[in-house]
């Protein structure tokens, strides 16, 4: 089947809908976004991609810091409607019902409601165009204990957090393999071919001395 080619656009989804919470404990925001990601492993650097024209821009230009809060299909609500209202009218975690929680590393709250809350240092803002990029260093992430696995390892089944793509919000959908696993695979069916070859080397050469006592007698 063939493909239909679009004119240059943002069609790479889906995409993480998190909430953004910014400023500080008594004036504070939460803008939701979608342009968000990993940019380096080490140091731990993310980014957040916001129009200038928002309320929260300048909140987070002038403090240096912000919140990366995860989503769960129990917040979709709030995801969206904190999206569409701004925090120069609304008290957005007053009228959500939202828990501001101290951060361990900023000043600015994190969402206690929310599962995973990554808190970030700006180091450079990128004026991209319609939007302003700001680059920030990952100072701490904080996971609710309920959702961390016997490894220690954060579980995202346990959550049911959503993405974004293409304005719709949808739910993740059920595990179909971890990192590695083509290769844990191959490794599997090579050990289990091995395993075989051995059984078959065994069970040549148990024939063979079996063979050989028979001639003795």
């Amino acid at each position: 089947m063939s493909k239909v080619t679009w004119k240059s656009g943002t069609f790479l989804y889906p995409l993480p809908a998190v909430m953004v919470s910014c400023g500080t404990m008594e004036k504070s925001n939460i803008i939701t976004v979608a342009w968000t990601g990993i940019l380096n492993t080490n140091p731990a650097m993310v980014y957040i991609s916001v129009r200038p024209t928002r309320y929260s821009y300048n909140l987070i230009k002038e403090t240096g810091e912000f919140v990366i809060n995860l989503t769960t299909e129990k917040l979709a609500y709030a995801t969206d409607w904190c999206g569409v209202k701004t925090g120069a009218k609304v008290d957005k975690f007053k009228e959500m019902h939202l828990t501001k929680e101290k951060a361990k590393f900023i000043n600015c709250p994190m969402i206690k409601e929310s599962p995973v809350s990554v808190e970030c240092k700006v180091k450079e803002i990128k004026e991209l165009g319609s939007h302003h990029m700001f680059i920030a260093e990952v100072l701490g992430i904080n996971a609710e204990e309920q959702h961390i696995d016997k490894n220690g390892a954060f579980d995202i089944s346990k959550c049911n957090l959503i993405a974004y793509a293409n304005g719709n919000y949808y739910s993740l959908g059920k595990k179909v393999g971890k990192f590695g696993f083509s290769v844990q695979k191959k490794q599997k069916d090579n050990q289990t071919n091995n395993k075989k070859i051995d059984n078959i080397k065994s069970k040549n050469k148990k024939t063979k001395n079996h063979k050989k006592i028979n001639k003795k007698r």
